[in-house]
């Protein structure tokens, strides 16, 4: 039997409204591909680029608990503030993000990334010194790597010592793609 389609969405949004999800999620179309984004009643917890749909609801349900579930509404005001981040309209976004399970380590450094702004780009030498590990530049690509909320948390606007575009858990392409819409890079 198969469940008729307005059902199933009034379904998923009574459960998101009702705050019965430990985690909700929806795919959302950007300019840059299709984003899996996922959030908790604290936040945004999870922004994939070409996601496996079954490693991240693992993924989720390890960080969250169980009860996630394909639920637009969970994700409505991070989609609305992603298209007009698209669009040129939003240069900072105003969204809780949910970190847990990130190391202490990483999270300072997503903290401190947070700050980057909108069309400038910083190393990751001097995110590593501003958070107090000048020698640990290594380690925060490692945390750029692994940021489980890009775009949100900019790593794209972490760029090499010598200013070249290096890594980007999105590939290159994407990197240089947000850093133009910033106008961080000349066309």
């Amino acid at each position: 039997m198969t469940v008729p389609a307005h059902l199933d969405r009034r379904f998923r949004d009574a459960a998101a409204a009702a705050r019965l999800l430990d985690a909700g999620y929806d795919l959302v179309d950007t300019p840059v591909g299709p984003l899996l984004v996922a959030a908790t009643d604290e936040g945004i917890v999870r922004i994939s680029y070409d996601a496996d749909p079954g490693a991240e609801l693992e993924w989720l349900a390890r960080i969250a608990g169980p009860r996630v579930l394909r639920a637009p509404r969970s994700v409505g005001d991070a989609r609305r503030q992603l298209d007009e981040y698209f669009e040129g309209r939003r240069e900072a976004f105003e969204l809780d993000v949910d970190l847990r399970g990130t190391a202490p380590f990483a999270e300072r450094v997503l903290r401190e990334l947070a700050l980057v702004p909108y069309g400038r780009t910083t190393t990751y030498g001097a995110l590593a010194a501003q958070v107090g590990e000048p020698q640990a530049a290594r380690a925060v690509g490692t945390v750029m790597n692994r940021n489980p909320v890009p775009i949100v948390l900019p790593c794209h606007r972490v760029i090499g010592a010598s200013g070249s575009l290096v890594g980007y858990g999105g590939g290159l392409a994407r990197k240089e793609q947000l850093l133009r819409l910033e106008g961080a890079l000349l066309a």
